[in-house]
C-alpha cells in the first residue's frame, strides 16, 4: 500500500455516499456518529494496518466532530436522507 496525504476517493465515497437498503450509512461506526449529529471531520489512511484494521476498517480511521449548535441540524439532514455532513474540504474532494 502507498501512503498518501489525502484520503483516496474510494474512502470518501464509501463514507459520504454509500447507504444501506434502509438508507443509513453502510459503516456501523459512521451510522452511530452521523445518526447522533456529528460531522465527518477527517479520514486518516494507513492508520490501522493490523489484521483487524485490514479486516474491518479499510486500514483507515475517521474523526467525527460534534458541534453543539449543529447537532440537531446534522441529525435531521442525515435521518431524512439528505446528506452526510462532512467538513467542506472532504465534500469537495469527492468531486
Amino acid at each position: 500500500m502507498v501512503l498518501t496525504s489525502s484520503p483516496p476517493k474510494l474512502y470518501r465515497y464509501l463514507l459520504l455516499s454509500t447507504r444501506s437498503p434502509r438508507g443509513e450509512a453502510s459503516d456501523p461506526v459512521s451510522r452511530f456518529h452521523l445518526g447522533n449529529g456529528a460531522r465527518l471531520e477527517n479520514i486518516h489512511t494507513q492508520a490501522d494496518i493490523s489484521d483487524n484494521g485490514l479486516d474491518n476498517a479499510w486500514v483507515c480511521m475517521v474523526n467525527y466532530q460534534y458541534v453543539v449548535r449543529d447537532i440537531e441540524k446534522n441529525h435531521e439532514a442525515y435521518v431524512n436522507g439528505d446528506e452526510v455532513i462532512a467538513l467542506s474540504a472532504l465534500q469537495g474532494l469527492l468531486k
